[in-house]
């Protein structure tokens, strides 16, 4: 997103400018839905000195900023939800949006006329005060089990003495194990945490080790899978650098990758499921290519009894749960294992969203804040857009809150129309549902169901032939709906439901499978509800559009 002060016509007032550009892959369906909401793709929003005046054009231009932030799934999504109060697609969406104005905002008061600065500090007030309310409203509640956490305190002390900056301490939290709260107040912009390179651990670590000129004659390996083979004899290296992160680390991970069979059972129907199966087959035939072949020729450097098949998964489960993707200031990106930051835990509204690149004049990672974080409150890392059936796989938990990624796909042929109902091929590939009750609008035609897929299927049962502006064919409608329900009706037939009660003393991966086996349960169910509902008005259409030709047959 680009953005500039223009001067305008009277001195006292400016404008703001928000850019979509033209590189950004979703280009034209997000130039689409700027024009539906009477924006182009330069939105030019004019402030004046009146408070009442420039929170409402704040407004305005968050609306525009949060369409340029969308990404695929709520750019899906985007039109069932249109009628939401505040248009709001997603907390990291709402974030990413706020966040964009307040640079915005920020260069241009660096490059204002003294004149327009308490225009521009009143506007950046305003902006941190809708930061700071949205995340009261969406943030987690915090639980402390306890606040000494002797393994964590030493590895935090050998960061500091290494260079690491703080300003979060760890504590064990209830339901999530170990996170990091905030040691005092922190502002929006303010560095939680900054980590050197030196304390790192990425691909140089195995060029540097033994094992190096052994791994880089096997052809195709790559840096990651390199890692994970120098983690899992690193862990028993009394003499590593790293012996104090290593020796913070859990026995075992509890992720998806360790279900056993009854938790698997009990995913049976479920994406999860598949997900599991296919993630763990993969990682089987990894461990059978590689870990045998090294023992049998190097049994020195590659030690059977700690290259077993639970070992390696456990090395797995680490650099999955654990790892970043880090930009180098060589412009090199990397799969590292972060310590101190590798403790702090997912939230769909996070402090920090932004994080990654190592900075060239601190040689340090930082994590800054997108919204405030208050003392002792847990300070939140956003993992990436992660449904919660990648999350339990690789990181071993359900998020709380509403999660906009939980979707369902179908695997439906590529629809012949857009989803504003012209008729040619459209922009979209792939089609799914979310959970109707995220949705604003059940109206008729709408029925909380994503426009793009009730679009293809109406084109595809009526032979393309769809109306542009209104969907009048109740009997192309109700096929519409029917053809859904025809989907859905059997992937809810089989799932079983286990009743709370007899969800006791079970273990936590069967506990965990039958929390994502209810969240599937609720996404299916409420596109079966949304489908009844929708048949119900257009049978209360199509009665009221037939009595209507009746009284009109007798007055003539």
């Amino acid at each position: 997103m680009n953005g500039n002060a223009e001067k305008e016509r009277c001195n006292d007032d400016f404008s703001l400018i928000l850019t979509l550009r033209q590189t950004d892959p979703f280009y034209e369906k997000k130039k689409k839905l700027l024009h539906a909401r009477g924006f182009d793709p330069e939105v030019q929003v004019l402030f004046t000195r009146s408070s009442a005046s420039l929170n409402d054009t704040l407004k305005v231009l968050v609306e525009a900023a949060r369409i340029i932030h969308l990404d695929e799934d709520e750019l899906y999504f985007a039109r069932v939800n249109a009628n939401h109060p505040e248009n709001i697609y997603s907390s990291r969406n709402e974030l990413e949006a706020l966040n964009s104005i307040l640079s915005l905002i920020n260069i241009s008061l660096n490059n204002a006329a003294h004149k327009k600065m308490d225009i521009l500090e009143m506007l950046r007030d305003a902006t941190l005060d809708m930061i700071r309310e949205f995340g009261e409203r969406n943030g987690e509640e915090l639980l402390i089990e306890k606040r000494a956490c002797l393994a964590e305190d030493l590895l935090l002390q050998w960061a500091k003495d290494r260079g690491l900056k703080t300003k979060l301490q760890i504590a064990h939290v209830k339901g999530a194990g170990r996170g990091a709260l905030a040691v005092n107040d922190l502002k929006v912009g303010d560095t939680a945490l900054e980590i050197p390179v030196s304390i790192i651990i990425s691909e140089e670590v195995v060029y540097e080790s033994e094992m190096f000129h052994i791994l880089k004659e096997l052809e195709g390996l790559s840096p990651e899978t390199m890692l994970l083979l120098w983690s899992m004899i690193e862990r028993y290296n009394s003499e590593s650098k790293f012996k104090i992160f290593f020796d913070t680390l859990p026995e075992t991970f509890n992720t998806g990758l360790s279900f056993g069979i009854e938790a698997l059972t009990t995913l049976e129907g479920t994406l999860l499921f598949e997900e599991i199966i296919q993630a763990k087959e993969h990682l089987r035939m990894q461990y059978d290519a590689l870990c045998p072949l090294l023992c049998n020729k190097h049994p020195d450097m590659f030690q059977p009894e700690l290259y077993t098949w639970d070992r390696f998964l456990w090395a797995c489960e680490l650099w999955y749960s654990n790892s970043m993707k880090v930009v180098f200031p060589d412009g090199k990106l990397k799969t590292c294992l972060v310590p101190v930051a590798g403790l702090l835990n997912h939230s769909l509204c996070p402090h920090i969203i932004h994080y990654g690149r190592v900075d060239s004049a601190s040689k340090a990672l930082k994590f800054s804040l997108s919204r405030p974080c208050r003392e002792g409150e847990q300070c939140y890392l956003s993992y990436g857009k992660f449904s919660s059936s990648h999350l339990i796989t690789f990181y071993g938990f359900m998020p709380r809150g509403e999660n906009i990624y939980d979707v369902i796909p179908l695997d439906i042929d590529a629809p012949q129309t857009d989803d504003f109902g012209n008729c040619h091929e459209s922009e979209w590939t792939a089609h799914m549902v979310q959970g109707t009750w995220l949705s604003s609008n059940h109206e008729l035609f709408n029925y909380g169901l994503p426009p793009p897929l009730l679009n293809y299927l109406r084109a595809t049962l009526n032979d393309s032939k769809l109306p542009t502006e209104t969907f009048v064919d109740t009997e192309n409608e109700m096929a519409v709906l029917e053809t859904l329900r025809s989907i859905f009706n059997p992937m809810l037939e089989g799932l079983s439901v286990l009743v709370n009660g007899q969800r006791e003393n079970l273990e936590w991966d069967v506990k965990l499978a039958l929390e994502f086996k209810d969240l599937q349960i609720r996404i299916i169910s409420s596109v079966l509800a949304s489908c009844s509902a929708g048949l119900e008005m257009l049978q209360c259409l199509e009665l009221k559009e037939t009595m209507n030709a009746a009284a009109t047959s007798e007055d003539n």
